[in-house]
């Protein structure tokens, strides 16, 4: 076979899964080649909040936080449990072994990364729960990536951690946040005096990567070059053929090659074939799942393809994208309501389980945030901010306001005797402290996202001081779960349990070792990096 270029390593995607593989790669002393199909480079990880859930890392080892094998083990059968060959104890085995060696090696190449020493697994009152087991990295100087930066697939440059954002949300309104807020100033201030460009969550982490692999090692990164298909020969394969520059090349790999492209959350033929809706995403618009179409044609299994990391979401309109929403259905003084006006969920609970709960309870929705006035007024609403999105979510009935419970019900389409029911049991919940319904604010994991000067409970707070506001929700995602089958090294698997020898997979295009649910802050990107890495190593010894 004769290739137009060659290299140890080829790696299809430029998320954090395959910078983790070509990482790994350069380490050990292999040539690699990273491909993106779209104009820009660090899909869905340099668009999310960054943060990587690692538990028993060398950071909690370092700060003496309590935290063990066994007892990630443990939380990981009590939360994921067994949805089939992705979330094998095998799997699960690799990935809380290998977080070590990922967190090691990233610092060993001049990466810095910090706890989120407050933000709580989804689940923490389960055997093995902990509070702080994910990290992220330090706020990146940009200018260290020079022109790269502008075809980053990140929206935008901010030296924000993930651990603000739960105090940043109420900034104006409690001291706590009214610090943090100051702190996240000094910090820009800071940078900027010093002539620095800092960006921190995905956009930070991705940037970082990108430096330590394509500027200071020199791998190559080509843009605007999609996968077309594999090369098999003798049933190894050995490489690649792709678009690039307007032609056809074909790329030999000679260890082989780590399809990491993401899933398929724009795809709206499969969304529709396996999530029975269109998906609201967030996630980078060039997922369309192609990778994990060629993998299945060369005979590689698949799991996970019906689910996705689902959310509540703010609806699109002609001016914004689906807005993904946290901290904001969480705080007191607002509800989420169904197309009856009846709560059906902890609004305040992780949100792959809001996701599925609004899924089961009615796919076709609509999903309604109600808030009194208190909410505008003491939290910060993401989706609120750009102010062509807020006139767009009104013009276009996305938003809407008004004096009286009554007169918001009517213009939503919502019977007002039931809305107005509907708040009056929850406010009773609000004043006793305690939602006899679905259990809001009893997990650390709900008070994360609070108001500690909300009494009796943080979560819980009473809506009735209008104007009131409601907001359309929509089921949203991160992204999608499913994908290639993958073993404890990354390699694909036919659905006999053969390897497919010499092809790879991690991150979203691979079917996640979370099976179907979230178990702490970080749950896409941690195993994605753990697994590119094992994988890199496979890659070097392996054969």
């Amino acid at each position: 076979m004769t290739f137009d270029r060659t290299y140890d390593v080829v790696v299809v995607g430029t998320g954090a899964a395959g910078f983790a593989t070509a990482l790994g790669a350069i380490d050990e002393g292999l040539s690699v080649l990273m491909l993106e199909s779209t104009a820009k480079w660090g899909g869905n990880s340099a668009k999310s909040g960054g943060g990587m859930w690692l538990p028993n890392n060398p950071l909690m080892r370092r700060d003496g936080v309590g935290d063990s094998r066994a007892e990630a083990l443990t939380y990981l059968e009590a939360t994921v449990g067994d949805e089939g060959r992705s979330t094998s104890r095998e799997r699960k085995e690799a990935f809380v072994d290998g977080v070590a060696d990922f967190v090691e090696t990233a610092q060993k190449y001049g990466m810095e990364f910090v706890r989120a020493a407050e933000y709580s697994d989804y689940y923490p009152e389960r055997p093995g729960g902990k509070i702080g087991r994910s990290i992220e990295h330090k706020p990146f100087n940009l200018r260290k990536i020079g022109k790269w930066w502008h075809s980053s697939q990140a929206p935008a440059a901010m030296p924000i951690l993930t651990d603000d954002v739960w105090l940043l949300g109420r900034a104006w309104s409690t001291p706590s946040g009214f610090r943090r807020g100051a702190q996240l100033a000094f910090r820009a201030a800071g940078g900027l005096v010093r002539g620095a460009k800092l960006a921190g969550i995905g956009a930070g982490l991705t940037a970082s990567f990108l430096n330590v692999v394509v500027v200071k090692h020199k791998a190559d990164l080509w843009l605007e070059s999609p996968l077309e298909d594999l090369v098999v020969t003798d049933g190894r394969v050995v490489g690649v053929r792709i678009t690039h520059e307007g032609g056809q090349l074909t790329i030999g790999a000679r260890r082989g090659v780590m399809l990491a492209a993401g899933g398929f959350d724009y795809n709206r033929e499969w969304r529709r074939k396996y999530h029975g809706i269109d998906g609201s995403p967030s996630g980078a618009p060039g997922n369309l799942g192609k990778p994990i179409g060629i993998a299945m044609s060369h005979g590689a299994a698949t799991e996970l393809l019906d689910d996705a990391w689902w959310g509540a979401s703010v609806a699109a309109t002609s001016a914004s994208e689906p807005s993904f929403i946290v901290g904001e259905r969480s705080f007191p003084f607002s509800i989420i309501v169904d197309a009856r006006g009846d709560r059906f969920a902890n609004e305040s609970e992780s949100y792959v389980d809001l996701g599925h709960h609004m899924l089961d309870h009615d796919k076709a929705g609509p999903y309604w945030m109600i808030a009194d006035r208190r909410h505008a007024r003491r939290y910060l609403r993401s989706y609120l901010l750009d102010p062509k999105a807020k006139r767009a979510m009104r013009r276009e009935g996305v938003l809407f306001k008004a004096d009286t419970l009554e007169e918001l019900a009517t213009l939503i389409g919502v019977d007002p005797a039931c809305l107005t029911a509907t708040v009056e049991r929850f406010n009773g919940f609000a004043r006793a402290g305690v939602d006899g319904d679905f259990g809001r604010g009893n997990s650390a994991y709900d008070r994360y996202y609070s108001d500690p000067l909300v009494h009796p409970n943080p979560n819980l707070g009473t809506l009735e001081h209008g104007p009131f506001t409601a907001v359309k929700v929509v089921i949203g995602d991160l992204g999608t779960k499913g994908g290639v089958v993958t073993d404890a090294d990354g390699r694909a698997l036919r659905e006999d349990g053969s390897v497919i020898e010499g092809l790879y997979s991690a991150g979203n295009n691979s079917a996640s070792v979370m099976g179907r649910t979230y178990p702490g802050p970080g749950s896409t990107i941690g195993p994605a990096v753990v697994f590119g890495l094992r994988a890199a190593r496979h890659l070097a010894h392996g054969r």
